[in-house]
């Protein structure tokens, strides 16, 4: 499958070929997730599976960097974010809150990323244990992906870095109320020198996406990869791309979140106009960043997607609040981005979610 270079070619193999595939893989694994014996563990298998299934379709745009191998790269695209989606709905749900319990979970996504490295058990320190292999099933299908990629050691401690974020944040911010906010800021701390631009909460939104891992993985499977390479992407992606895809999935929760307690980023700016000259600054330096990048025009689309995928939502409707911001943030973002944000509101309302 080529690169495709415009938004029209984009779509077309992104509802053609990439969905369809996505659906048999998170078939596969809901059918898996049926069968985990003990009911707190299935519950949360498969409500991660049926409430997040658009992270697996948003993440496996990328198999298009894959060439010829893109079905290897959805098949670890929706294994790896399945594990992560999987981990946040247990730890979201957990009731122990137990750092040491969510530490050893989210360590299997660093076992997914190294080929040679012993399965674990991953639920040594909860009360619940048995799921029939479900979890390191998935950690053996990421690994068995990585482990036939030629080089991959070159590769494999950018991506380590980007998970070990990803790690912390998880950790932090699912320990008891009173903990997290000191725990994340004192986290931040140890980084700021090095990311001064951001404040501890757009930190943690940069650390909070697989993006950079999918992109990374999807190039290496075509070969296409080198040291530089990764380098690049890892630059070009952290922290803005990323940053920009968790605030916008945070500015879309704001009133869900409020409602049920959550902790919310987008709830620590002073007021709105804040909120939305930083969202504004996160879609102009990403439009800097991916220029860099080979295929650029590919990861531009990937931006455009993600704010025309987030503000076509149907939560957006109900934020009329945030009605102009989500205007700016469209034309900041370029024509490009409103013509995704038309054609996913109409895919939808064609499926039933408006």
């Amino acid at each position: 499958m080529t690169i495709p270079t415009n938004a029209p070619i984009l779509l077309k193999q992104v509802y053609q070929k990439v969905f369809p595939q996505v659906n048999k893989e998170l078939d596969y694994w809901q059918e898996r997730a049926k069968k985990i014996p003990n009911k707190e563990l299935r519950t949360q298998a498969l409500a991660s599976i049926r409430s997040k299934k658009f992270h697996c379709q948003g993440g496996s745009v990328y198999s298009l960097l894959a060439g010829e191998q893109w079905k290897e790269a959805i098949r670890f695209i929706v294994a790896y974010q399945t594990i992560s989606d999987y981990l946040d709905n247990l730890c979201d749900r957990s009731t122990s809150l137990d750092p040491e319990d969510f530490r050893m979970l989210h360590l299997s996504m660093e076992d997914a990323l190294s080929p040679n490295v012993k399965l674990k058990n991953y639920y040594q320190y909860r009360e619940e244990q048995e799921d029939a292999d479900y979890l390191t099933d998935l950690v053996k299908t990421c690994q068995q992906i990585v482990s036939r990629i030629s080089n991959y050691k070159n590769i494999q401690g950018l991506m380590i870095q980007l998970e070990a974020l990803y790690s912390d944040l998880q950790v932090h911010k699912h320990v008891c109320h009173e903990e997290r906010i000191p725990r994340l800021e004192k986290w931040f701390s140890t980084y700021q020198s090095k990311w001064p631009m951001l404040s501890w909460y757009e930190f943690s939104a940069c650390t909070g996406s697989t993006l950079g891992i999918f992109c990374m993985t999807s190039y290496a499977l075509a070969g296409e990869m080198t040291d530089q390479l990764a380098e690049v992407i890892f630059e070009s992606y952290f922290p803005y791309l990323q940053g920009l895809h968790i605030m916008l999935d945070y500015f879309i929760d704001q009133q869900e979140d409020a409602e049920e307690g959550d902790l919310n980023f987008c709830s620590y700016y002073q007021n709105e106009e804040e909120l939305e000259r930083r969202l504004i600054f996160f879609v102009e330096q990403t439009n800097n960043q991916v220029k860099k990048l080979p295929d650029a025009y590919f990861h531009e689309m990937i931006q455009h997607g993600l704010v025309g995928l987030y503000l076509a939502d149907p939560k957006v409707k109900k934020m009329k609040q945030a009605y102009s911001t989500v205007k700016k943030l469209i034309k900041a973002s370029g024509r490009k981005s409103q013509f995704f944000h038309w054609n996913i509101k109409l895919y939808n309302r064609l499926a039933g979610r408006y």
